[in-house]
């Protein structure tokens, strides 16, 4: 199964471009995944209008998502796992068939209704608020752990 992260607008902190970077080459021993970040929204006037933003996002990440693709969320409002139940719940989409996988990362005003509306599921990876350009770095860990858990790797250590 691919996976494809999608993730709203760059960031240019190094430490979560080279975290990210740092994951993805461990992930390409399990399985293929790639990182896409589309370009920012641009607004008019002095003070962005949320719903315009979203939107705005929507429409660079429709460029990416297929009709067929599975596409999660990850949204503070969404169902959290535990580690084993992250990789268990990818084991679930992988033994299903599923070929491509979408993770979507929103911009700092969430998502647009209508991608809300079209996504398979929606993922938490904290109660808290995280930024989003955090997520990004969270979620490819996560994701390369989930398949460590998966292979019976020692990287995750379930005490």
């Amino acid at each position: 199964m691919k996976t494809t992260i999608i993730a709203a607008g760059p960031t240019k902190d190094l430490l979560y471009i080279e975290g990210v970077q740092q994951y993805l080459g461990r992930l390409k021993h399990y399985a293929p995944v790639d990182f896409i970040e589309t370009p920012a929204a641009r607004m008019k006037g002095s003070k962005p209008q949320p719903e315009l933003v979203s939107q705005a996002d929507y429409e660079q990440f429709k460029k990416h998502l297929d009709q067929a693709d599975f596409i999660v969320l990850l949204d503070e409002k969404g169902r959290e796992f535990s580690s084993l139940g992250f990789a268990s719940w990818l084991q679930k989409r992988q033994n299903s068939g599923l070929r491509h996988l979408a993770l979507v990362i929103g911009g700092p005003y969430g998502f647009a209704p209508e991608l809300r509306a079209r996504a398979n599921a929606s993922i938490s990876l904290s109660q808290m608020t995280l930024t989003h350009q955090m997520v990004r770095l969270l979620a490819v860990e996560q994701l390369y752990r989930a398949h460590t858990i998966l292979r019976g790797e020692s990287y995750h250590h379930d005490q």
